[in-house]
């Protein structure tokens, strides 16, 4: 899954961004206002991560113009904890409010349900014949066996998953998976694909040429 984390105390976002990258999540960061609503706007990103107290567009701003043309799932971080803010954040668009000082932990968890509903999964479970995956731990068992995958085989599998039924393009991969410091190649995604399947079984994985891959409903 790949967010965008908008926030201007640098340390603080290097923090975050590591805790994420930990998870296996690609991050993008912008450090002020103007540019983080550039990237918003730009990429489709699985989640964003919005600071309220922003130099140039504040986060009240880039709220408001982020909903007039997209779903992203938004949680705000933010120092600003009176009851009148939060009610104002979640009224304006925002899907979950965290207030400062917080802690990791509870990040996550707040980001991996908002990610979870948006895609209409609300379980942290996902079941698809023997194969069952674990959003929360990122495990992946397959006949009740653990199946061993690299952080960029589960991001795979997980996005494959959570649109099972529905054809993934190359193109949806790269923009999910990838941040924009990204170093890719071309026949990377066939690789982990080659991967799962070696992992998963050869056709949990269904290749469609010229368009993409599928999980089948």
């Amino acid at each position: 899954m790949r967010v965008l984390l908008i926030e201007d105390e640098v340390d603080l976002a290097r923090g975050i961004r590591k805790a994420l990258e930990e998870e296996g999540y690609a991050v993008d960061v912008a450090y002020d206002g103007e540019d983080g609503l550039f990237q918003a706007e730009k990429v489709d990103y699985d989640a964003l991560l919005l600071d309220l107290m922003l130099p140039g567009v504040d986060g009240w701003s880039i709220l408001q113009r982020l909903r007039e043309t997209k779903l992203t799932p938004v949680l705000i971080l933010t120092a600003r904890d009176a009851l009148s803010d939060r009610i104002r954040g979640l009224d304006n668009g925002a899907d979950d409010y965290l207030t400062k000082p917080f802690d990791l932990g509870e990040m996550l968890a707040r980001l991996r349900a908002l990610i979870r509903r948006s895609k209409a999964h609300p379980s942290p479970l996902l079941s698809i014949g023997d194969i069952e995956i674990d959003t929360n731990s990122r495990t992946v068992q397959r006949g009740g066996q653990v199946v061993s995958l690299t952080p960029k085989e589960y991001s795979l599998l997980q996005l494959l998953a959570l649109h099972r039924g529905q054809l993934v393009t190359k193109s949806m991969i790269y923009d999910h998976i990838y941040n924009d410091d990204g170093d890719t190649f071309s026949n990377v995604v066939d690789v982990y694909i080659s991967s799962l399947r070696k992992k998963l079984g050869r056709e949990f994985v269904k290749t469609r040429r010229g368009e993409g891959y599928i999980i089948d409903a």
